[in-house]
């Protein structure tokens, strides 16, 4: 977060005086209350000060990057979860090179008829078959899909941060977001690698503002 002349002064004042009143800071600025009541309100909700009633502001010693840590720490996979793409088991490879152009995703689930998954594909599998030269519409998928148990997931309440780590350490593009059933995995998302960009593009977007 990029802060204002007036900002930095009020935490070097909160830093050397606090706690400190509202009041004190704007003596100190020779400014109203009303005029620096913004200013403080950004930085409490930052991070940068902590308030308390009667007793006035803290420095909480916080760094700009460390509270920018801080927040992505806090970021759950059901906030940036995007609906599945999905094909059946007994789909043929020719139907699911056409969903992943048409929908233009790198990864595809396969369900079962409850939704539940039993493997994935990734461009990879779908070339390395394409280039074998055979009619694509005999060749189901379940023939060429990694199944499970070999399959990387993650669940709604997991951390944002803890799936961007397995999709580096496994370098995949993307996971599948599974809900436990008596049925098995049911896919009820994904997370992709473009998915962590974009949020991470927007938290530094929105925090420069």
């Amino acid at each position: 977060m990029e802060l204002s002349n007036r900002q930095e002064q009020i935490i070097e004042i909160v830093k050397g005086n606090g706690p400190i009143t509202g009041e004190n800071i704007a003596d100190k600025l020779n400014l109203t209350r009303a005029t620096l009541r913004p200013d403080l309100a950004i930085l409490t909700m930052a991070g940068f000060l902590d308030a308390r009633p009667r007793v006035g502001y803290f420095f909480t010693g916080k760094t700009g990057s460390e509270l920018l840590t801080e927040k992505i720490k806090k970021y759950k996979v059901h906030e940036f979860q995007h609906i599945p793409i999905v094909v059946k088991e007994n789909a043929s490879v020719y139907d699911a090179i056409s969903t992943m152009f048409l929908e233009d995703v790198g990864t595809l689930f396969v369900v079962d008829e409850n939704s539940c998954l039993t493997g994935v594909l990734s461009r990879k599998d779908l070339l390395r078959t394409a280039i074998g030269k055979q009619d694509l519409n005999t060749i189901p998928v379940h023939i060429i899909m990694t199944r499970m148990p070999n399959i990387t997931v993650c669940r709604k309440d997991d951390l944002l941060y803890e799936v961007a780590k397995k999709l580096i350490d496994k370098q995949i593009d993307g996971l599948p977001v599974v809900k436990e059933t008596d049925r098995g995995h049911e896919v009820i998302g994904r997370v992709t690698k473009t998915t962590i960009t974009k949020v991470f593009v927007e938290l530094i977007t929105d925090d420069q503002l």
